[in-house]
């Protein structure tokens, strides 16, 4: 394959998708010890996300808001889980024009804005061997 026009920097989170936050903050913050980032609500997918900081990448717990969610449409067929991987990137338009023009299916071809203000963009499962994966960049 030709030279990627783009850096991947790391694991930015690993997203898993609940039915409830309750409990979440006592166990990953007060009992485990990991910095607890902010909730936030991102309203175009109709979520609730709670981001703890494990020091070398986050934990982002993701609540549907609204019925139609996608996340409540993934809890009704795959239960709760693990939801997705987030890579950071370094350019991500350019990453994901490389990935389409190497066959990738992308869900979002432009990048739109997500938690923390991250530039973000979905992989979809069928190109990635099932795994729904996020490339992010700050």
């Amino acid at each position: 394959m030709e030279n990627k026009p783009f850096k991947i920097l790391g694991i930015e989170h690993i997203g898993v998708a609940t039915n409830s936050l309750e409990g979440i903050n006592k166990i990953f913050s007060n009992i485990l010890g990991l910095k607890y980032v902010d909730t936030e609500e991102v309203k175009d997918q109709k979520v609730l996300t709670e981001i703890y900081d494990t020091h070398n990448g986050k934990i982002e717990f993701l609540f549907p808001t609204a019925e139609d969610s996608p996340i409540s449409k993934f809890l009704s067929n795959k239960g709760h889980g693990m939801h997705h991987i987030a890579l950071r990137v370094d350019r991500l338009q350019p990453a994901l024009n490389y990935l389409k023009s190497n066959g990738v299916k992308l869900i979002d071809s432009s990048p739109r804005v997500g938690a923390e203000g991250y530039k973000i963009a979905f992989l979809h499962p069928k190109s990635t061997g099932g795994i729904l994966i996020e490339l992010c960049e700050k």
